[in-house]
């Protein structure tokens, strides 16, 4: 008798242990693009690229994101529709240093949506104390689409505003950018 309730343990704690983390897609996007600042030798790893963009991101993400791709920022050289983003989407810049001092941070779920928080470091490679010591500061919404969790928006936070990726990529559709 003591071995059903053992087993019903191990099985739920398996269940639980198997369950992707909300943060999952996050720290892959992370990892991504702390890869793309570490060498200037790398090959980038796009974050939109058709893979991670159809596993990492929500429908309603991608469907934007196609629109928007018909504006790309660059002409590209296979005539394809481009990335609509002159800068990179996550350090929200055309420049930087190797990413540090990452902290991913999950916030209690409201509303379907998760807030994933994301800090780093991005100018550590700069003299000035003030910029290196600088924290930059994004906010990923995630849900939970065909039972895996998904980013539906990314968020760059600074001087207590918050922007969204959404948004700009709606613009960016309707040819406003």
């Amino acid at each position: 008798m003591r071995f059903i309730p053992l087993a019903l343990c191990f099985t739920a704690l398996a269940t639980i242990t198997n369950a992707a983390d909300v943060t999952d897609p996050v720290k892959q996007v992370v990892d991504m693009t702390k890869f793309n600042w570490e060498s200037v030798d790398a090959e980038w790893k796009y974050i939109f690229d058709k893979e991670p963009l159809s596993k990492l991101y929500s429908k309603r993400f991608q469907a934007i994101y196609k629109e928007a791709a018909k504006h790309p920022a660059y002409e590209t050289e296979n005539n394809e529709p481009g990335d609509p983003f002159g800068y990179d989407v996550i350090t929200n810049s055309q420049d930087g240093c190797p990413l540090q001092d990452i902290k991913i941070v999950a916030g209690p779920a409201k509303n379907g949506v998760t807030p994933v928080d994301v800090s780093f470091k991005m100018w550590t490679c700069i003299d000035d104390a003030q910029i290196k010591d600088g924290v930059t500061q994004i906010q990923f919404d995630v849900i939970s689409e065909d039972g895996r969790p998904v980013i539906d928006d990314i968020h760059h936070i600074a001087e207590n505003e918050r922007d969204s990726v959404i948004a700009e990529m709606q613009s960016l559709a309707k040819g406003q950018q």
